[in-house]
C-alpha cells in the first residue's frame, strides 16, 4: 500500500514536471531590437490574415481585418508613423523616437485560427555626435575629451588597441568629460572614442598641444637661438666700435684746431 502510494506520488510530481516544463517552453521568447531615432524598424512577424500589434500599456495599436485591410492609426502618438505592408504582412514603424522604446507584441491569427504571439522588446538610440578634443593644459600636454551624453552612451580614451580610462553616466542630461595626460612623442597613437549601440564616433589629439608648450625645445631650435644672439651681440659691439671710432675722431680734430 505504501509503495502504490510513492509510485502515484512520483508519477504525479513527473506529469507536473513535464507540464510546467512545457508551458514554460512555450512562452514565446522577447527579441531584443535597437532602432535609430528617426529611422524606420519593421516587426519581423508576417500578418498576412489577420492579427494586431500591441504595445505596452497601451494595448492594440495596429489592427489587421481579413481581406487585407489593416487600421494603424488606432493611437494618436503613432498616426501616420504606423504601416502594415500587405505583402510582406510586416508592421513598420517609422520616424521612430527615443519614447518609442518598450514592448511591442505582434499577435498573428493563422489559417486555422490559431493565433501566436511574438513579443519585441525595442530600445531607440541616438546617432553619436563627433567627441570634441580640447587642450586643457600646453605645459603637461593635458587635453580633456567630451561628448553629449545618451542611452548606454560611453566615452573612452585609447592608446592604439589599448582603453586607457572610460566612463559613462546615468544621468542623461548631462555632458561626459574624460582628460588625458598625453605623450607628446607618441600624441598620434592616441584617439577618444565614443559609443553606443548603434554608433561609434573618434576624435584625435589637436596639434596645438605640441606646438603650444614652450617647456619643450628641439635641438634645431636651440641652434637658431644661440645663432641669433650671437648675431645681435657681434651687432651691438661694431656698432660700439663705430661709435667710439667717430667720437676719436672728433676728438682730435678739436684737439688740432686748438693748437
Amino acid at each position: 500500500m505504501l509503495f502504490s502510494q510513492r509510485k502515484k506520488m512520483k508519477v504525479t510530481l513527473l506529469y507536473l514536471f513535464v507540464l510546467c516544463s512545457a508551458q514554460h517552453s512555450a512562452q514565446p521568447e522577447t527579441r531584443q531590437v535597437k532602432g535609430i531615432v528617426g529611422k524606420s524598424l519593421s516587426f519581423l512577424v508576417m500578418v498576412l490574415k489577420s492579427g494586431n500589434l500591441l504595445y505596452g500599456d497601451l494595448g492594440n495599436i495596429a489592427h489587421v481585418h481579413p481581406g487585407k485591410q489593416s487600421n494603424t492609426n488606432l493611437v494618436k502618438r503613432f498616426k501616420d508613423r504606423l504601416h502594415w505592408n500587405n505583402v510582406t504582412g510586416f508592421f513598420t514603424l517609422t520616424d521612430l523616437q527615443i519614447d518609442d522604446s518598450g514592448v511591442y507584441t505582434v499577435e498573428n491569427v493563422e489559417e486555422d485560427e490559431e493565433k501566436t504571439r511574438h513579443t519585441f522588446q525595442l530600445t531607440v538610440y541616438y546617432v553619436l555626435s563627433k567627441p570634441q578634443v580640447t587642450v586643457h593644459d600646453n605645459i603637461s600636454c593635458t587635453v580633456v575629451c567630451s561628448v553629449e551624453n545618451g542611452r548606454e552612451v560611453t566615452l573612452s580614451w585609447y592608446k592604439g588597441g589599448e582603453i586607457l580610462n572610460q566612463t559613462s553616466s546615468p544621468d542623461l542630461n548631462i555632458t561626459l568629460s574624460l582628460p588625458l595626460k598625453v605623450d607628446e612623442q607618441n600624441r598620434d597613437s592616441y584617439r577618444c572614442e565614443a559609443a553606443n549601440p548603434v554608433s561609434k564616433e573618434s576624435a584625435d589629439v589637436p596639434n596645438s598641444c605640441i606646438e603650444s608648450d614652450p617647456s619643450k625645445v628641439t635641438d634645431g631650435d636651440e641652434r637658431t637661438r644661440g645663432s641669433l644672439i650671437i648675431a645681435v651681440i657681434c651687432v651691438l659691439v661694431a656698432s660700439g666700435l663705430v661709435g667710439l671710432a667717430i667720437y676719436l675722431k672728433k676728438r682730435n680734430r678739436h684737439s688740432h684746431a686748438g693748437i
